[in-house]
C-alpha cells in the first residue's frame, strides 16, 4: 500500500510500505476512506515530538471500513464503517478504568502516528479495536465524521470541560485554527455570555464569527485591551490556548480574571514562561491535558443531529495520492486559508493481507 512516512525533521514521503495485518487478537485492520491532517502532524514534521521515530507512518484521524478483525474483537466486524479514534485504550489499566484513555498504560493512549504506524495511509492497523473505533451513523459523511476522531473531542474535553465553561461566562480562545473553532462550537453548548476569538489570520477570525464568536481580535490588535474593555477590566472567566506557542500561552495568562481558568490545549515544542510573580495572588487555575475521547460517542450523536458544524471546518479536500500537496497547503494556512484538510480515495475493493501465523 501507499502511506506517508516520516524520515526525520522536515522529511516525509508518500511511498510504498507493507500492508498492515492483525498482530494481536484485539486488533482491527481498517481501509482508510477519509483521513485528516492535524496541527500535531506539523509539529512532528518540524521535529517537536522526538518520540516519533524515522520510518513511522503519520496520522491519527480517520474514517474507514473494517476489513479484518482479531479473534477477540466483538464490537465491529468486516464491512462496518467506523471512526478511528486518535486515542487507543486497552480498557484494563487504572487510567482506562477511570475513562482517562489518553493516559493508558496498557499499550494505548496516543499511539497512532506516534508510537505505532498511523492513519495517513491506504490501510491502518488499529490496536484495541473494541474501544478505539466507533461505528458511524449513515447520516454523517466521511469528511465530516473524521473531525470527531480528534479535534472535536480535544476541543470539548481539554478546552471546554477542563476550562469549566459555565452559562454566563466570558470565554476567550487564543488560536482560531480547527481546534479553536471546535472550542467555539462546543463552548456554545454551555450558553456562555460572550466568546472572544484571537488569531493572526483574518480568514480564521471570519470563520470564528461564522461559528459563533461574538468578538474577534488579531494578535496585533491588543486583545488584552479588548478583553479588559468587554469585562469592565476584570478579564475573561475562561481562556483557552489553542496554538502551542509560548507567546500564546503567556497571552492567555494575562487575559484571565482573578479566580478564572486557563486551559492549555495546544501542543508545545518549546518552554513557556509561567509568570508566577503575577499569578500567585490571582487564584488562577491552569490545566493541561491530552484528550481522552470519552466524549466521542456523545459528540457523534450531536453531529448526527445537526447540533455541531463539522463540515463547516473543512476547507480543502484531496485524494490520498495528493498527500504531499495537502501537507503543503495545510502548512501554509496563512496563505491558503486552510482550516481542516481532508483526504480520501481512491479506494481499493480488496486488500492483500499476509497469512496469520498459526
Amino acid at each position: 500500500m501507499k502511506a506517508l512516512v516520516f524520515h526525520g525533521p522536515g522529511q516525509t514521503s508518500w511511498q510504498d510500505v507493507p500492508d498492515p495485518s492483525v498482530k494481536d487478537a484485539a486488533d482491527a485492520v481498517v481501509r482508510v476512506d477519509a483521513v485528516a491532517l492535524c496541527g500535531t502532524d506539523l509539529h512532528i514534521v518540524k521535529g517537536d515530538v522526538p518520540e516519533v521515530a524515522p520510518g513511522r507512518i503519520l496520522g491519527h484521524e480517520a474514517v474507514g471500513t473494517v476489513v479484518e478483525t482479531g479473534a477477540d474483537v466483538r464490537g465491529v466486524r468486516p464491512g462496518d464503517r467506523v471512526l478511528v479514534s486518535c486515542i487507543s485504550a486497552c480498557g484494563r489499566c487504572r487510567f482506562c478504568r477511570e475513562a482517562r484513555y489518553g493516559q493508558c498504560r496498557g499499550g494505548g493512549g496516543w499511539v497512532l502516528g506516534h508510537l505505532v504506524d498511523g492513519t495517513q495511509a491506504e490501510y491502518v492497523r488499529v490496536p484495541f479495536a473494541d474501544l478505539s473505533v466507533h461505528p458511524l451513523p449513515a447520516t454523517l459523511a466521511d469528511h465530516e465524521a473524521v473531525l470527531f476522531a480528534d479535534i472535536f473531542p480535544t476541543a470539548y474535553e481539554v478546552g471546554v470541560l477542563s476550562g469549566g465553561v459555565r452559562p454566563g461566562d466570558t470565554v476567550a480562545v487564543v488560536g482560531a485554527g480547527p481546534v479553536g473553532l471546535a472550542v467555539i462550537a462546543t463552548a456554545r453548548l454551555f450558553s456562555p455570555f460572550r466568546i472572544i476569538a484571537v488569531d493572526l489570520a483574518a480568514s480564521r477570525l471570519e470563520a470564528a464569527r461564522r461559528l459563533g464568536a461574538d468578538a474577534t481580535a488579531t494578535a496585533r490588535e491588543e486583545p488584552e485591551r479588548l478583553v479588559a474593555d468587554l469585562t469592565d477590566g476584570l478579564g475573561a472567566d475562561v481562556v483557552m490556548e489553542a496554538v502551542g506557542l509560548p507567546e500564546a500561552f503567556e497571552l492567555c495568562t494575562r487575559m484571565v480574571r482573578p479566580g478564572g481558568r486557563v486551559a492549555n490545549i495546544g501542543v508545545h515544542g518549546k518552554p513557556a514562561v509561567l509568570h508566577l510573580e503575577d499569578l500567585w495572588i490571582k487564584d488562577v487555575t491552569l490545566t493541561t491535558g491530552l484528550v481522552d475521547t470519552h466524549s466521542t460517542p456523545m459528540l457523534l450523536r450531536m453531529a448526527a443531529a445537526g447540533r455541531l458544524p463539522g463540515a463547516a471546518l473543512v476547507t480543502h479536500r484531496f485524494t490520498l495520492d495528493r498527500m504531499e500537496e495537502a501537507y503543503d497547503v495545510f502548512s501554509r494556512a496563512g496563505d491558503t486559508g486552510a482550516l481542516k484538510v481532508v483526504l480520501g480515495g481512491p479506494q481499493h475493493d480488496t486488500v492483500a493481507l499476509p497469512p496469520r501465523e498459526q
